[in-house]
């Protein structure tokens, strides 16, 4: 009578534990729907129907137009809507997407300030929304994405300084902040990106000297551009190096 008690609470207990992860599995998912409408409802124009005739309750999440799911996790693991002319704002109920690896909004016309509350996905690794309209600042927390690999935000109407956090990122091989009207000096800290094989400032109106280990540090850097800026120095490569003239003293070896 105790064995058969016993195997009865055992069961009871494992049946509870699955309708409890199968719950949290279906509200996670439900999440990543809910902010995925909602990014969709900000959106203005939708020239090519890309969204509006996809994006709907009546299918997967998983099978809609840009979004791919991890399977082992079933959520949404990346948004990538490149080049789809859609114009409107950016909702912050992105920043709910807590898988995505992947965000891919380059070469439309979004418009206002990119969410703070994206800067709150930690297993993010690429960041891309190049050619757009945004504005505003780029915030300390950018620092905080410490799996970041990729950072496009070139061409937008991003302004103000250029975040110290952004020598945490040392995994970061791609950094283009370039064709925005960023000013100021260029953080010393940015010779701690160890990992960086590009980086793009080009076209903004950073001034000062240009940070002594630039080059010295980055041993992995091949490409920098730096023109349009005001900035003063000398330059150094330690690899092999695409140098655009910025107006200023410039000796390369290669």
């Amino acid at each position: 009578m105790v064995n058969v008690l016993s195997r009865l609470l055992l069961f009871l207990i494992s049946l509870h534990c699955f309708v409890a992860c199968l719950a949290t599995n279906t509200k996670n998912i439900t999440t990543d729907q809910s902010a995925l409408l909602a990014f969709k409802s900000l959106i203005t124009s939708d020239p090519y129907d890309m969204l509006s005739n996809n994006w709907s309750t009546s299918s997967s999440v998983c099978t809609w137009v840009g979004v791919t799911c991890d399977e082992r996790h079933n959520r949404v693991h990346s948004l990538i809507l490149r080049n789809m002319s859609l114009r409107g704002t950016v909702s912050p109920n992105l920043g709910n997407l807590s898988f995505l690896v992947i965000l891919n909004l380059s070469r439309n016309s979004f418009s206002g300030q990119f969410p703070k509350e994206i800067y709150r996905l930690h297993r993010l690794k690429v960041i891309s929304i190049t050619f757009n309209e945004f504005v505003g600042g780029i915030p300390e927390a950018l620092g905080d994405l410490s799996q970041l690999q990729i950072v496009h935000l070139g061409a937008n109407n991003f302004s103000g300084f250029l975040p110290q956090s952004i020598g945490n990122l040392r995994q970061l091989k791609s950094f283009d902040i370039s064709r925005n009207m960023l000013f100021g000096p260029i953080p010393q800290t940015i010779s701690n990106m160890s990992s960086l094989e590009y980086l793009g400032l080009h076209l903004n109106y950073f001034s000062g000297e240009i940070p002594k280990g630039i080059l010295g540090d980055l041993t992995r850097l091949k490409s920098l551009a730096l023109t349009d800026n005001q900035l003063s120095g000398k330059i150094f490569s330690l690899a092999t190096l695409s140098v655009y003239y910025t107006g200023f003293s410039i000796v390369v070896y290669v």
